[in-house]
This record gives structure tokens, C-alpha cells and sequence, in this order.
């Protein structure tokens, strides 16, 4: 059973830092590009960032350019988000993603494409 656990969440200050987590069981996480989505309340989820299953290639949403980072751990088994210079803006529910690729340096800025999800971690950053 494929199981994706997102961990790290929180409330911070704006201009704070925090590193997302999330775990993979039930599936060799090297064979998979990953994502980071998110979801305010009363909006549609949004693409936050994505890695390739190489980890070679990442890709943002303009919006945290320059202050989230994604990497991997694929001998963990885990997906890192490293957000900094958080704003009250950022505050949503985060959400892992996993789905197989054909290349290597392949990943999806879109939802649809993703089969597994993790049931998200709160971020809340207060002004």
C-alpha cells in the first residue's frame, strides 16, 4: 500500500523559515518525479514545486521563486520543501505528490498527472 506522509507544518512568523517533509512507503520513491501542491481556503489547489525523479530538474511557481527549495533523499525515501522568507500568503495546506515519468528529468506542474497524494500539513504564517 503506497502511503505518502507530509510532516513540518506549522505557524511562523512572517519572514520565518520551515522544512516540509514527506515521507514515502509502498513505492521506490527514485522511480517517481515529486510535487509540492498547495490549497487555501476558498481556492483551488496550486502548484508549488515539483522534482524530477533524478532530482535533476526542479521547477517553481513564480510566486515562491527564490524562497522554496525541493530536494530528495530517494535512500530516505523522502521529499524535502524548504520554504523561506515565509509571507501570510504562503499560508495553506501542503500537499505531496508522486507519479512515474518516462525520462528521468521529467515532472508536471499540474495536478492531474499525480496518483498518490499525502493527506497535506498546514502552514500557517502570520503577519
Amino acid at each position: 500500500q503506497v502511503q505518502l506522509v507530509e510532516s513540518g507544518g506549522g505557524l511562523v512568523q512572517a519572514g520565518g523559515s520551515l522544512r516540509l517533509s514527506c515521507a514515502a512507503s509502498g513505492l521506490m520513491l527514485l522511480k517517481y518525479a515529486m510535487s509540492w501542491f498547495r490549497q487555501a481556503p476558498g481556492k483551488q489547489r496550486e502548484f508549488v514545486g515539483a522534482i524530477s525523479r533524478s532530482g535533476g530538474s526542479t521547477g517553481y511557481a513564480d510566486s515562491v521563486k527564490g524562497r522554496f527549495t525541493i530536494n530528495r533523499d530517494n535512500a530516505k525515501n523522502t521529499v524535502y520543501l524548504q520554504m523561506n522568507s515565509l509571507k501570510p500568503e504562503d499560508t495553506a495546506v501542503y500537499y505531496c505528490a508522486a507519479t512515474l515519468t518516462l525520462s528521468s528529468g521529467q515532472y508536471y506542474s499540474t495536478p492531474s498527472p499525480y496518483k498518490y497524494w499525502g493527506p497535506g500539513t498546514q502552514v500557517s504564517v502570520s503577519s
